[in-house]
């Protein structure tokens, strides 16, 4: 046989994997085989790989008997639309996916093609975890990656899906990354499975319920994304992808926008007359950004505030927005944590920050305290001040105490920041403050409720409006909110070549 059929033979072994496990998508569009995932997530015929005949060097336990091309896992890279990508997908056909010295080297060696070369990397993560045949080697692969995931975090965008298994040490790698996705009933996470959580606590408790997509999408907030199945979670990379640069150097992508009247009536009426009466933040952002461009983040988890990726005029932005409609849009620990990912995120990648406002300030209660609202709530705080790409905040409603100050105010470093005339910005609600300021007379008087209501009417004209704040410079202007959008489209382009320049240091010590 002459070598290049040797070689052809080679390669159909490698791309068939574990041959008689493999998984056939026409019969289980659930979920995908390795190779089937790669070939929609990339572009048609883009896909290269690096790596295909690599084996496992395990000689014990029997293994020297057992050896597949590739050793578990698909590396290489192609294009998605078009933009370079660096990818693994672990196939857990080959020995349940699980990880081995020459598995963690072919991950290693696409991450540092990535960094190089600076492209976002994309794993593919189906795998049963250490290969426990090779000890510690295994985990010393592991490692080996945690490592380099470190080093390019804040370089590349870094994305990981959890498209089967994902147990013990290898939860560490998607943790580092920037956006973890997970597909419902079949992908979950967990640092010790059901059965040592039964051993040692003597829960018992199913794999879905301690680690599923609905568990770290809601309660945990460890999946920023949950999709019902492999097809949607691919597709929801690829639109991921195109709010970001490829690398910590380059700006967003920018799709062609052509400025028409970009007046937006039905913006007027969503903000209610009554102070306390909720409306979803939702409807403010639809007004605002460019039609259907809105992709949400983390959308099940801390819902009191929401986060996602947005188009304005054709831009990419990142949005941060209180949500009136639950918890009447308080900041908490985990709405805090929720925030200061997103941002940091977003100044990583020189993706301009919007933030629009409404919030009455922190929870309340012994809960929140012990749980350390005061560090969580810095991070938010922290990350803000910390970010250098334009920031632009929109005020709502609500703009009450130490709040205010947190959620991207001028003080902190804003580049602008508009009110609604809908906009209260106070130290707290007109009742509390007149309970507190007017107490005495209160107190004396013939009828102390209705003297309650009109000190309260009192401090709302002086305080519960936008125009203190804008003589004093801390709100740049006042709008109406059918010209919002025209006001931040000539914003950010305004803004499009801001420098701004941290002091020199090695880093900060954000309060984790």
């Amino acid at each position: 046989m002459n070598k290049r059929n040797i070689l052809t033979q080679k390669l159909a072994a490698a791309k068939l994997g574990g041959g008689q496990h493999r998984i056939d998508a026409q019969h289980n569009k659930k979920k995908l085989t390795a190779r089937e995932r790669l070939d929609l997530l990339l572009d048609r015929n883009s896909f290269e790989e690096i790596g295909a005949l690599v084996k496992h060097r395990s000689t014990d336990f029997g293994m020297e008997k057992m050896h597949y091309p590739g050793d578990g896992v698909v590396t290489g890279y192609g294009t998605i639309h078009g933009r370079l990508v660096y990818v693994f997908s672990q196939d857990f056909t080959v020995f349940g996916g699980s990880l081995s010295e020459t598995h963690a080297e072919k991950i290693c060696k696409i991450m540092d093609m990535a960094m190089r070369n600076g492209a976002p990397v994309i794993g593919l993560n189906d795998s049963g975890g250490a290969r426990i045949q090779e000890g510690v080697v295994s985990l010393g692969g592991y490692a080996d990656i945690f490592y380099r995931n470190t080093l390019a975090s804040g370089v590349i965008p870094q994305l990981s899906a959890i498209m089967g298994p994902c147990a013990g040490g290898a939860v560490y790698s998607p943790a580092i990354t920037d956006f973890i996705l997970m597909v419902e009933d079949t992908s979950y996470m967990f640092v010790t499975g059901p059965n040592v959580v039964k051993t040692v606590t003597n829960e018992e408790v199913s794999s879905e319920d301690l680690g599923g997509a609905s568990v770290h999408s809601e309660k945990s907030g460890v999946a920023h994304l949950t999709s019902a199945n492999d097809l949607e979670a691919i597709e929801d990379i690829k639109k991921l992808l195109s709010y970001m640069p490829q690398n910590c150097e380059e700006k967003a992508p920018r799709i062609a926008y052509e400025l028409g009247d970009e007046i937006r009536h039905e913006l007027e009426k969503i903000v209610p007359d009554s102070a306390n009466q909720p409306y979803d933040m939702r409807d403010v952002i639809q007004g605002i950004i460019d039609r259907e461009s809105f992709f949400e983040i983390h959308k099940n988890f801390a819902p009191n505030i929401v986060v996602g990726f947005a188009r304005l005029a054709g831009r990419s932005i990142g949005i941060i927005a209180n949500q009136p409609a639950y918890l009447a849009g308080v900041l908490d620990v985990q709405s805090s944590q929720k925030g200061a990912r997103f941002v940091r995120f977003c100044d990583c990648f020189n993706i301009p920050l919007l933030v629009l406002e409404d919030v009455p300030g922190f929870l309340p209660g012994t809960d929140q305290e012990w749980n350390a609202i005061i560090t969580n709530g810095a991070k938010l705080l922290y990350a803000f001040s910390e970010a250098t790409v334009p920031r632009i905040t929109v005020i709502t409603r609500k703009a009450y105490g130490g709040a205010y100050d947190v959620m991207n105010s001028k003080h902190i470093g804003a580049d602008l920041n508009f009110a609604w005339p809908s906009a209260e910005i106070a130290v707290m609600g007109a009742k509390g403050a007149a309970e507190i300021i007017f107490k005495g007379e209160i107190s004396a008087a013939a009828d102390p409720a209705a003297a309650l209501l009109e000190k309260e009417k009192e401090y709302a004209e002086i305080f519960a409006n936008p125009y203190r704040a804008a003589e004093r410079g801390f709100v740049d202007e006042v709008i109406v909110p059918e010209e919002t959008r025209v006001k931040l489209i000539k914003a950010y382009a305004m803004l499009e070549n801001k420098v701004s320049t941290l002091p020199k240091k090695k880093h900060g010590n954000i309060p984790l």
